[in-house]
């Protein structure tokens, strides 16, 4: 019976390849849907969290646009128990349908076809996760903080939400939500939605709203014990109880920095903007889901300077959370625009010079990776076909991106340019576009109104070419400047200022000093470093990990303990996978490499153990 249901789904699949030459939506190589034919355009969620079998079960009642009465549904999943399918055709009486499982995908997961009636106007989809879900983390008491209570978090982007949720998994599928989830009494759950309320009693029986269009992979949600403190009027923070004060004072300019965004790029549009600072195993720096950015603890420095991922974070409210890449071969419309307002937010609130000296640190990570990268993948509108879209997450789209918007900015002038990105911003409001429709927006409102400034071939090379453009912007500080001296004076052998520089350089200048060093520095001065700065028990996350890249590249034994404790206690795929690849790169490192990543696997993501395996066999 399933062949037979197959064989027919196929031809109207055929027919759609034949009507959609008609329609406008894009095609999205990394998703089953067929949004020209049915569309999803809304989700309930009804879910319970199971923390001993490690599965969400429960049901997602799609509301669905019919563009074709003849089609079939077509959902993406990965790993999800199916259970049984229902419709509708009024929203409260269901009936149950047929429906075919295709065939798994290594990449794109399972293809799901739901057989509808002409007039189904809901899909109902009785299912439960896999334990090893690749967009959830589950984490026992004894890996959080407080070591009594478990919890566990989702990271949905690029295409993980379909591990979780049955649907039309693709940035350029916007939909509205809402969720009903029961925990075990005492744990608090929180979603990227309305209904975060921050006395809720812990009864474990919560209620979500999300109102406003967003693509799926900004659907999440987190389970544990968490408190919450106010930052501002429409700002705050959660997070286990134990490190509550210490991200408070961290995250306290938050409010400060929706005022400057909103100053340059017009009002913030989603209500709150709070933050969930997350147990160490979080495989990114933030996570923009709205109203809710998950964040790493590794930004909490003690000082400060470390938040411009949150700056970041902010910024993605308006690219990528209201305007957003339609595919993910236009990922870089999210990062670079992000990056770039990233920046712009730093020195509104801590100054020009702090804002330099992040886009120089910036760019040289970027020369430093492009030096490494296959031409192809230096491509800001890179081809993924084939590809797992997580591989297009390099430093490409975020600082070449950023890099060509400054460059554009320096052309045009701040007023002209901080214009048209504040009224880009406005008309594509929640919308998802590609490449081509921001160029031809681009061409009509800033390079055709000033003429012979910036051509569309000078665009092309910033899009469409490898490496970067000869004219490319160079960021400059005055502060790196004195940091170079005192490389100098370090590798002629003169003293350095030990107590001068401890009380006055930024971790911004700390970094630019490490990576200023030769890379075959050799142990004797790496030990002497280490005497004048204590570098290896650093706990400053950024300066760790270029330290202990260091140690690695020159062999500095007086650093394997930390860099054990580090790769054990940090799963941040940032860190992580870049030390790792160091290791292997000497059968030495590899095995020491495998010794550890046994010890610290358990206690990765998902995202992060499929960066690493690749790296360790």
């Amino acid at each position: 019976m399933k062949t037979v249901l197959l064989i027919i789904f196929i031809l109207l699949m055929t027919t759609f390849i034949v009507n959609a030459q008609t329609n406008e939506i894009v095609e999205d190589i990394h998703s089953y849907a067929k949004p020209q034919l049915v569309k999803v355009t809304h989700v309930d969620l009804d879910w319970t969290v199971l923390f001993e079998q490690k599965i969400i079960k429960g049901s997602a009642t799609l509301s669905i646009d019919r563009k074709d009465k003849n089609a079939v549904l077509n959902l993406d999943t990965r790993d999800l128990k199916i259970e049984r399918i229902e419709i509708s055709d009024n929203g409260k009486s269901f009936k149950s349908t047929k429906f075919v499982i295709a065939p798994v995908d290594n990449i794109l997961g399972t293809e799901i076809l739901v057989g509808l009636m002409p007039n189904t106007k809901k899909v109902r989809v009785y299912y439960s996760t896999s334990p090893k879900a690749s967009g959830l983390q589950w984490l026992s008491p004894e890996q959080t903080a407080g070591k009594k209570m478990p919890f566990m978090f989702s990271q949905a982007q690029a295409i993980h939400a379909r591990s979780f949720i049955p649907l039309q998994d693709s940035p350029n599928v916007r939909i509205t939500y809402t969720a009903r989830v029961r925990t075990p009494k005492g744990l608090l759950a929180v979603m990227s939605a309305s209904g975060n309320s921050q006395t809720v009693a812990r009864n474990g029986d919560y209620r979500f709203s999300m109102t406003k269009p967003i693509p799926p992979y900004l659907i999440a949600i987190a389970v544990g014990d968490l408190k919450f403190k106010s930052l501002g009027k429409r700002t705050g923070v959660y997070s286990e109880p134990s490190m509550l004060k210490k991200s408070a004072y961290e995250l306290a300019d938050t409010e400060k920095m929706v005022v400057a965004t909103e100053k340059i790029y017009g009002n913030y549009a989603w209500g709150r903007y709070d933050l969930l600072v997350l147990p160490p195993s979080f495989p990114f720096g933030g996570m923009e889901n709205p109203m809710l950015t998950f964040a790493t603890p590794t930004i909490l420095a003690g000082d400060r300077s470390l938040v411009s991922l949150v700056a970041h974070e902010l910024a993605h409210s308006w690219s990528g959370n209201l305007v957003t890449n339609a595919t993910w071969r236009d990922f870089w419309l999210n990062e670079g625009f992000t990056t770039y307002l990233e920046r712009r937010i730093i020195e509104a609130v801590y100054g020009k010079n702090r804002r330099e000296m992040e886009a120089m640190l910036g760019k040289q990570n970027l020369l430093e990776e492009l030096s490494g990268m296959p031409e192809a993948d230096q491509i800001l509108h890179v081809k993924l076909e084939g590809r797992d879209p997580d591989e297009g997450m390099t430093g490409v789209p975020y600082e070449k991106g950023a890099l060509f918007l400054r460059y554009l900015e320096e052309k045009f002038g701040r007023a002209k340019f901080d214009s048209f990105v504040k009224k880009y911003f406005a008309s594509h409001a929640f919308q998802s576009i590609t490449t081509e429709t921001f160029v031809e927006y681009l061409n009509a409102n800033l390079l055709e109104k000033n003429p012979n400034i910036v051509s569309l071939d000078e665009v092309n090379e910033w899009i469409e070419k490898a490496g970067l453009p000869k004219n490319a912007p160079s960021p400059q500080s005055d502060s790196f400047a004195q940091v170079e001296k005192q490389v100098k004076y370090f590798l002629d052998g003169k003293a350095l200022s030990v107590q001068k520089i401890q009380k006055d350089w930024t971790t911004q200048e700390w970094l630019h000093f490490l990576k200023a060093l030769p890379e075959n520095l050799g142990s004797t001065k790496m030990e002497g470093l280490d005497k004048l700065f204590n570098f290896t028990k650093s706990g400053n996350s950024e300066i760790a990990f270029q330290w202990l890249m260091m140690s690695i590249k020159n062999s500095y034994k007086a650093a394997d303990s930390r860099l054990e404790e580090f790769l054990v206690g940090i799963g941040r795929r940032k860190f992580v996978r870049p030390l790792f690849a160091e290791l292997a790169k000497t059968p030495e490192g590899m095995k020491r490499a495998k010794e550890i990543y046994t010890k610290a696997r358990s206690g990765y993501h998902p995202i992060t153990q499929s960066a690493v395996d690749a790296i360790v066999k």
